[in-house]
């Protein structure tokens, strides 16, 4: 059965997209079977994965609006054993063409029913606004990632998301729950980093990845290569904790012992490389 996971913050540029891309390929390097559906209409994790997202034949929109079927939607990934439902911008449009049709809310989950057993994770990659699009990713999903910078204004938003999801929660998906925190853009070199990091703790125990995802120059080039991180420099900080992070949702999913930390990365325990080598 597909696990489906969305990530989610309201607050732009902290780093979303590139978890979505990055994860599907370092879930997906572990032979897991992975879909990722881009419902932002910037369509960056669709570009991010290699897809150009102007010359695809249907997109989310035509998911949502239309009722197209998801594996007429899908396309592969341009590098990595992934898939991708893009997005472009014509998915503006849907939230308009969606006010008058009933369970709009439901659209993107009774679409995925066509998946369940043909994948192991669906990701979910969210618009960075609480609105109907992240709506249905979150009456989809039935965990969220929440992908946060450590800086105070961050906390503020963090309280408003989290409320999102209780109220979700509690009239229409009562599956829903927080899957993790992950704290991106990480520098430990930084005292509020660290004190916002030891608050999330405090608040948040146990939902708090022990991953933590650095800033790493790689990691911002490979978009504009259209590639995961993996496949431009597998050896970077980036590619390394997005494959430890992997590794760690793989463990909480099978019950399994977290891995010991080093310098705030978990060293996952099978990770595959692109070249189909261990490392």
């Amino acid at each position: 059965m597909a696990k489906v996971i969305a990530i989610a913050n309201q607050k732009g540029g902290v780093g979303k997209t590139t978890t979505c891309v990055n994860l599907a390929a370092s879930l997906a390097a572990t032979r897991k079977r992975v879909i990722l559906v881009d419902l932002d209409p910037q369509g960056n994790a669709t570009m991010g994965s290699g897809v150009d997202k102007h010359a695809v034949e249907h997109s989310t929109y035509d998911l949502l609006v239309h009722g197209t079927p998801v594996l007429n939607v899908m396309v592969a990934a341009a590098e990595g054993d992934y898939s991708v439902v893009p997005a472009n911008g014509d998915l503006t449009a849907a939230e308009v063409e969606l006010v008058g049709v009933d369970n709009r809310e439901r659209r993107l989950r009774d679409a995925l029913e066509e998946v369940d057993g043909l994948c192991d994770y669906v990701l979910i990659d969210c618009p960075p606004s609480l609105n109907l699009l992240t709506l249905n990713a979150l009456v989809a999903a039935e965990g969220v990632i929440i992908a946060m910078q450590c800086e105070y204004y961050a906390l503020e938003g963090l309280s408003a998301l989290i409320d999102t999801i209780s109220r979700v929660a509690g009239a229409v998906n009562p599956e829903l729950k927080i899957e993790g925190i992950l704290r991106t853009m990480y520098d430990p070199r930084n005292s509020l980093t660290n004190d916002v990091s030891t608050q999330l703790h405090q608040h948040f125990a146990g939902k708090v990845y022990r991953t933590v995802i650095p800033r790493n120059v790689r990691l911002a080039e490979a978009p504009s290569h259209g590639v995961p991180v993996m496949y431009y420099d597998r050896y970077s900080r980036g590619s390394k904790a997005y494959m430890a992070l992997a590794g760690e949702i793989i463990r909480r999913d099978e019950g399994g012992p977290p891995t010991a930390a080093a310098d705030g990365i978990v060293t996952p325990t099978l990770i595959m490389a692109p070249d189909g080598g261990s490392q």
